[in-house]
């Protein structure tokens, strides 16, 4: 009986549920036939739920068939193992019914009567999703897993550049290093060229693309910043017909433009080349920041100038350097070879001779004929154009375009005033692109060795200038630096440099063993067994009054002097490489004020702190100091001054430009620096005040060397009087 009394519910579960159906599809539409519905009907239909519409297939007689006889139930784990094959059972009918359209979504197919349906409420939860939702997955398939398909990743490179990306991947895994030698700029190329799926930047389909003009028009206008064109090359995109050929010139483009805006900020030659006694903080380029920021720039030609010195000095002397070449400001054009270009006047019986040149709307650029400036006829303005070029570079103006009238147009103008600015241009490239404090308003010391001047700027203005007194030529040349000045010492005690004591005064005392006594020097061993030589604060001191702090390698600063009457000469170069002011009083007074305005320091107020005793002004924001050698300069009206070369440095960076094209101009030289930390015998009858452990007297000096020198930690505020001891060698 049970058997068939579930067969009996499991037929009336399905007539229920078509009923249900029946009764859904009947309300719909008598509700879409009346017309009006009183508000008591519409009460009536929000009170009573109506039965959501069931899809399914006509009854079949899977629907009707009757449970397997059950086997006497014993525990309650034996009916929860007959589950499981109910629920295939369910599956496998759910499966066979549904529709090959459209089949029931999975809730629909999970609860569709099966023969032990306990529930009389079965046909409420079957409620199937409507007709027009899309089908939903069995619970067996949507437990199967499906396969996918492998996603192709979306290419960057264009289909016309495909080939050209090919041989670019090739060329970049194999021979990267015969294009950049430098690892950090090859890795950078290698890495920019990956992040593009190897498409080439420079062209498009084989045409150049806005970028590539803009890198090629700056490279070839390289002679403008007193660079060499030449060690730029451009390659000959239009003879790259290939995909081959097409990324051999996309490397070479990519490997000038990394040249070029390496040698434009750090410059040519590195420092080092050119002597030991120059220093400046290094500033590289950065290869990935260049490969970015030129191929996404609006204008790549002015992205790549940017890597020239911004300085307002450096900007003026390339001003000066077109109108020497006689290119004012239009930039620098170079002429194809190709065949001789003439014009014939006319005559009585015979019209005027041109010739048509795709190079002649260069050559009028080049030379200033701004009539039909596109046309590329070499007409009579042009020939007479060439005329008076060749009259001004010594050739014979006959209006002739040959070979040595394009040679000398390629070739810039060169005099000793154009070698002087290229040179100077050169040394700014090694200065910092920032040569102020930004938190002073830039403020910072500019001290140019061959004009013998010291500035103060600030905000872009000259705040004050002093006549300087710089280094003798030769071993005693002040050096070239950038540093930044720390403090200012009033009442100085000398420390005579280690260059002084054993170059000069130890040979004196080998000659007369009183000398320092009467120089009023103290003379003492360092624990080294080294000798230190000194003179106190006062009126005689060597430092004068004043000394100027900016620790370096050299052991020089700036400092006041008793000998004043040098300052009335031309040439100033007499020190052994430290830097006499004349006016030390105002000079502190100008830098103080801008580092401590709330302080209100004078020159008055300066000169009151003079005596016997060492005074620190310390700064509380440091003020840069660079240390230049300009012989060629713009001056306020706007006049290019030139200034002897006093220690060679022009003619060494033109010897080194000139002939010396072969060599790694880039690579730092090492040069040995004295060593005086040593032992040394004194003559009989000197005498020996002690060990020099600083002038507090201490048996052991809590500072190092370059502490001693130039300051080093800040004394603990329970020992005031170690403020005052510091000691700085001068030269």
């Amino acid at each position: 009986m049970r058997d068939l009394s579930t067969g009996r519910r499991g037929f009336e579960g399905v007539l229920m549920a078509v009923a249900a159906t029946f009764l859904t599809v009947s309300a719909t539409s008598a509700l879409a036939q009346s017309p009006t519905r009183s508000p008591a009907d519409l009460a009536i239909d929000a009170a009573v739920p109506v039965p959501s519409p069931v899809d399914l297939p006509p009854p079949s007689i899977g629907d009707f068939k009757l449970d397997p006889p059950a086997k006497p139930a014993t525990t309650e784990s034996s009916n929860d193992a007959a589950a499981p094959a109910a629920a295939a059972d369910d599956k496998s009918n759910a499966t066979a019914a549904a529709p090959s359209a459209a089949g029931p979504s999975k809730d629909t197919a999970a609860t569709t009567p099966a023969a032990d349906a306990p529930k009389a409420e079965a046909p409420a939860a079957t409620a199937a999703a409507p007709a027009a939702e899309p089908a939903k997955p069995t619970t067996e398939q949507a437990t199967s897993p499906k396969p996918t398909e492998p996603q192709q990743p979306v290419s960057k490179v264009a289909t016309a550049d495909q080939p050209v990306a090919d041989q670019l991947r090739d060329l970049i895994a194999k021979s990267a290093n015969r294009y950049f030698e430098r690892k950090a700029e090859r890795s950078a190329v290698e890495k920019f060229y990956e992040a593009r799926d190897y498409a080439p930047v420079w062209t498009n389909a084989g045409a150049l693309t806005a970028p590539a003009k803009g890198v090629i028009a700056r490279l070839k206008d390289a002679a403008a910043d007193g660079l060499d064109p030449d060690d730029y090359p451009v390659p000959n995109f239009t003879a790259a017909t290939s995909p081959e050929t097409l990324a051999e010139a996309e490397l070479r483009l990519t490997e000038s433009m990394m040249d070029y805006a390496r040698q434009a900020q750090s410059g040519r030659m590195h420092w080092s080349q050119v002597s030991g006694d120059i220093q400046y903080p290094e500033h590289p380029i950065d290869p990935s920041q260049v490969l970015a920021k030129v191929t996404t720039a609006s204008d790549a030609s002015a992205a790549l100038d940017s890597y020239n010195p911004p300085h307002k000095l450096y900007q003026e002397l390339k001003k000066k350097l077109a109108e020497l070449r006689g290119e004012g400001d239009r930039p620098v054009v170079k002429i194809a070879e190709g065949a001789t270009l003439r014009y014939v006047p006319a005559q009585k019986r015979r019209a005027e001779a041109t010739m048509d040149d795709p190079r002649v709307p260069q050559l009028r650029a080049r030379l200033g004929v701004t009539e039909n400036a596109d046309s590329t006829t070499y007409d009579a303005a042009v020939a007479e154009a060439v005329r008076k070029f060749q009259h001004s570079a010594g050739l014979n103006a006959d209006g002739i375009l040959g070979d040595r009238t394009v040679q000398a147009m390629n070739t810039p103008k060169r005099d000793r005033s154009i070698d002087t600015i290229i040179v100077n241009m050169e040394r700014w490239r090694w200065l910092p692109r920032d040569l102020g404090a930004p938190a002073l308003g830039d403020a910072y010391v500019i001290l140019n060795i061959p004009d013998y001047t010291l500035k103060v700027m600030q905000h872009g203005a000259e705040v004050w200038s002093t006549r300087v007194v710089t280094g003798k030529p030769g071993k005693h040349a002040t050096p070239l630096l950038t540093e930044t000045m720390k403090y200012i010492t009033v009442n100085p005690t000398w420390n005579v440099p280690p260059s002084i004591i054993y170059n000069e005064y130890l040979p004196a005392l080998q000659q007369d063993p009183t000398v320092l006594d009467r120089m009023g020097l103290k003379l003492s061993r360092n624990r080294d067994g080294s000798i230190h030589i000194s003179q106190p604060p006062g009126e005689a001191n060597a430092l004068g009054r004043i000394r100027f702090n900016f620790p370096n390698k050299f052991l020089v600063y700036q400092h006041d002097t008793p000998d004043k009457n040098l300052f009335a000469k031309t040439e100033r170069a007499y020190s052994h490489g430290c830097m006499r002011v004349q006016n030390p009083d105002q000079y502190a007074a100008t830098l103080l004020n801008i580092t401590m305005p709330e302080k209100n320091y004078t020159p008055a107020k300066i000169r009151s702190m003079y005596g016997r005793n060492e005074v620190n002004l310390n700064f509380p924001t440091p003020i840069p100091v660079n240390i230049t050698y300009q012989t060629a300069f713009v001056d306020d009206s706007g006049k290019l001054q030139l200034r002897k070369d006093i220690y060679g440095r022009d003619a060494t960076m033109l010897a080194l430009l000139k002939n010396d094209k072969g060599k790694n101009l880039e690579a730092v030289v090492a040069h040995a620096q004295p060593n005086y930390t040593r032992p040394t015998r004194l003559p009989d009858g000197v005498s020996v005040a002690g060990d020099y452990t600083g002038s507090s007297g201490a048996s052991s000096n809590p500072f190092s060397f370059f502490e001693n020198l130039f300051g080093g930690p800040q004394p603990r505020p329970q020992q005031p009087a170690a403020r005052n001891q510091r000691r700085v060698y001068t030269r």
